[in-house]
């Protein structure tokens, strides 16, 4: 039977139009190959799906820029010429920025001020007048938080202080240790040095009778020492 004549139009259903394209891509493909190899031609296929993705062929003896080239050559035009043009005129636009941009910085810097009029040197005071307060609100903040802060170390410290004297250190039953290593009577008050210097922690010492030899008489006799079991 004789095959029908399809009909050229858009296929609507999305997986059907996505089938016939990767099909008729190969083909396409297939054919520029047989081109390449049975003619000896310089053959170079673009395409881009309506995905998005882009599909290329190209004769393995030439490359994409050659075949550009080589057209450009043959029909006497320059496809880069608008965008250079345009990239150029970009390029001219950043420099002429940037050069204004450093006048006014070394204007701000008091240089170059012969060429303003006397409206521009208004303006340029109010701004540089602005900039400046800016700069002084900012450095008033810095100063209050590092006051504050100053503030809350004072403020703890004297808070540790006042309870380590809320403590009778006339009471024989209390006493005080520094750094750790230092006993009053029979009891001790201590602090963390190493992680929180402001816990203040009281601890009753009790007492208890241990004979210990007496190192001054070469070991030949012994005394009762009497040491002290710290309790929370």
């Amino acid at each position: 039977m004789a095959r029908g004549k399809i009909q050229i139009k858009r296929i609507e259903n999305v997986t059907n139009r996505q089938v016939t394209y990767s099909k008729r891509r190969n083909g396409l493909f297939k054919k520029a190959n047989e081109l390449t190899v049975l003619c000896d031609a310089k053959v170079s296929l673009l395409m881009v799906s309506s995905s998005g993705k882009l599909h290329e062929f190209i004769s393995p003896s030439t490359t994409t820029k050659q075949v550009y080239d080589e057209y450009q050559k043959l029909l006497g035009i320059d496809l880069w010429k608008s965008h250079y043009e345009t990239m150029q005129e970009n390029l001219k636009k950043l420099k002429e920025t940037n050069k204004s941009l450093k006048r006014q910085i070394r204007q701000r810097l008091g240089e170059c001020l012969n060429d303003l009029r006397f409206a521009d040197l208004l303006s340029l005071e109010k701004e540089m007048e602005t900039a400046v307060e800016v700069v002084r609100l900012r450095k008033e903040k810095l100063i209050m938080n590092q006051i504050q802060t100053k503030t809350k170390k004072i403020r703890n410290a004297t808070a540790c202080n006042n309870r380590l004297y809320e403590f009778d250190m006339d009471d024989p039953h209390y006493g005080l240790v520094e750094d750790g290593v230092e006993y009053y009577d029979s009891a001790v008050i201590g602090y963390s040095a190493n992680e929180h210097p402001h816990n203040v922690f009281p601890l009753r010492l009790q007492p208890s009778h241990h004979h210990h030899p007496n190192l001054h008489h070469g070991g030949g006799g012994g005394s009762d020492r009497t040491t002290y079991t710290p309790l929370l």
